[in-house]
């Protein structure tokens, strides 16, 4: 649920939701853990 909640919240700001999740695993490793609320795709077009 929290996956598709994710997915779906991307589709709904304007974005393709398999590559905005391609973007954000590919960068979680290395993303620090302060900073994961900007993963979201809420902010991904700011």
């Amino acid at each position: 649920a929290v996956i598709y909640s994710l997915l779906l919240t991307a589709r709904l700001n304007g974005l393709d939701p398999a590559a905005w999740l391609k973007d954000t695993l590919e960068k979680l490793p290395s993303w620090p853990h302060r900073q994961l609320d900007e993963l979201l795709p809420l902010h991904a077009l700011a």
